[in-house]
């Protein structure tokens, strides 16, 4: 075989006596999800590697994270001088495919700008559902988030990175009073535990995450001039120190796909496929509401043409719920060292439909290095019986480029330098400050009037109030002291809003009340 697709599909891999002749992951199956597991060395890369090949061979964009840097290869073609091209030859020779080598349209991503064209998205497209359930907020908490989203749309204040949105969560925490009775209570509590998860997800990098130009979606899913998928590397090595943000950014790229694709079926092929590495950051420790969220996605996003394969070393990392949705598997070797490890050896192997010809789990233990256990869904999308696979070696080169073809592969971006800097415009952070600085501003200078000027103005109105009447002149009304009870009374009901606003004012007017207040702000919003 010369190609690496089939009639149907994309061609995994074969082998000979006691292996499959042939192994494919038909493109019709491609939005059924999938699997790629086994322990550190056994090939979980190169299988990676493969599928990616084949599914951009066939058109389709493909999307992943590169956890070690070694996927950056894709960009560049495999070498006859490579210290694996023997190795690869062999293995090609005994499956029946002539290996030749080529490089893959790719697009370098990175949430922090310097590995690839940086990542963002707003806290407005984020939206406060999603926040809450990835900040692990308690129904009370997630409610007050709801009033400040709510609150920023009705005023126009836009929320578009973080300082936005703890600027926004101050604004409702100084009107609780007056917001109570038509949002109800706004605990002060509830704003400072928002404040203290967001503060988390910050520290881990998520600055540089939230805020603008947003990236738009349809520059993951394009087509190079060749007819072959673009394929999307998101540089994830310093990503995988924030595992909060990474399945943050996970989440909101399903959620985004989910909301803007259309529906479609099944289609003929994927619109696009997702390969998340290092599936169990997802899950360890995540809030049952998260995994709802991801098992949810998986589950509809299906029928938008999307397909999402999960890397990890071990199938029991993916929860239940979501690894009976995954329809193609490919799983390299498990090593059982402790009863645990016998006994998630045992569970994986119960996953796969038996074949007779070998014991499923003794399988699992014994391929080596660049074999597998796979499964893959029939054209009736039922799942094909288990078989032992030599996985074919891929085109583009195996390892990590250098940095200055990186950057030669950067230059060649579609969409050009459209993410390379970053834009700060005016929204809440800003609006909110410039309200404040304001009311400081006229209070200081209504409290700058000279001593001497208000002595001369109190004795002017007095002599104006007790001079003796002018011959032939009415005396001037005088206010009675019911009036002036009235004229009392009103003021002690001014709204709870103008209170605060004066008591705000009064306390900026002077040099130390700013001084304050600017130590509170820079505190809780990022220097600009």
């Amino acid at each position: 075989m010369s190609q690496i697709l089939t009639e149907a599909g994309i061609f995994v891999g074969g082998g000979g006596a006691g292996y499959a002749t042939v192994q494919e992951l038909l493109l019709k199956a491609g939005n059924r999800h999938g699997l790629i597991a086994g322990a550190t060395g056994t090939g979980k890369t190169v299988t990676l590697q493969v599928l990616a090949e084949g599914f951009s061979a066939a058109g389709v964009p493909v999307f992943m994270a590169d956890v070690k840097g070694d996927l950056a290869g894709l960009a560049a073609a495999g070498s006859q001088t490579a210290k694996l091209h023997d190795p690869f030859l062999k293995r090609a020779a005994s499956i029946g495919y002539d290996l030749s080598y080529r490089a893959y349209p790719v697009t370098f991503w990175d949430m922090f700008g310097t590995q690839g064209h940086p990542v963002r998205t707003t806290v407005l497209e984020m939206g406060p559902l999603l926040l809450a359930r990835l900040l692990g907020l308690s129904d009370a908490q997630e409610g007050v988030l709801n009033i400040a989203f709510h609150l920023a749309d009705a005023e126009g204040l836009a929320l578009l990175d973080l300082a936005d949105l703890r600027a926004m969560l101050v604004h409702v925490g100084e009107r609780a009073e007056e917001l109570k009775l038509r949002y109800g209570n706004i605990a002060s509590e509830s704003v400072g535990a928002i404040q203290r998860q967001l503060l988390i997800l910050e520290n881990q990098g998520a600055t540089a995450f939230f805020g603008e130009p947003a990236l738009e979606l349809s520059d993951m899913m394009t087509v190079a001039p060749d007819g072959r998928g673009r394929i999307n590397i998101l540089a994830a090595d310093k990503l995988m120190a924030s595992p909060r943000l990474y399945a943050t950014f996970l989440l909101w790229l399903l959620s985004e796909l989910f909301e803007d694709l259309p529906e479609v079926g099944d289609p003929d092929r994927p619109k696009i496929v997702f390969f998340f590495d290092e599936a169990h950051l997802l899950f360890d420790d995540a809030p049952k509401a998260l995994v709802d969220k991801v098992e949810q996605v998986a589950r509809l996003v299906r029928s938008k043409g999307v397909g999402i394969y999960f890397i990890t070393q071990n199938p029991a990392d993916v929860p239940d719920a979501i690894l009976g949705q995954l329809g193609n598997r490919v799983q390299h070797a498990l090593r059982a060292f402790t009863a645990k490890d016998q006994k998630d050896l045992k569970r994986a192997a119960e996953n796969y439909r038996p074949n007779p010809r070998f014991d499923t789990e003794t399988a699992i233990k014994e391929v080596g290095t660049g074999e597998a256990v796979t499964s893959f869904l029939d054209p009736k999308g039922v799942a094909g019986v288990v078989e032992r696979t030599l996985v074919r070696p891929p085109q583009s080169r195996l390892g990590p480029i250098t940095p200055e073809e990186r950057r030669a592969v950067m230059a060649t971006a579609p969409f050009g330098t459209k993410y390379d800097m970053a834009v700060d415009r005016q929204s809440a952070f800003e609006l909110l400050t410039a309200k404040a600085e304001k009311a400081a501003a006229e209070v200081a200078a209504a409290e700058t009037v000279p001593a001497s000027g208000r002595a001369a103005k109190l004795e002017f109105n007095h002599a104006r109030r007790y001079a003796p009447y002018a011959p032939g002149t009415a005396e001037p009304d005088r206010p009675s002291p019911k009036a002036t009870r009235s004229s009392g009374s009103a003021s002690r009901t001014d709204s709870i809003v103008e209170v605060f606003g004066k008591s705000l004012a009064r306390q900026l007017g002077s040099k130390a009340g700013q001084q304050i207040v600017r130590g509170v702000l820079g505190s809780l919003f990022k220097a600009r």
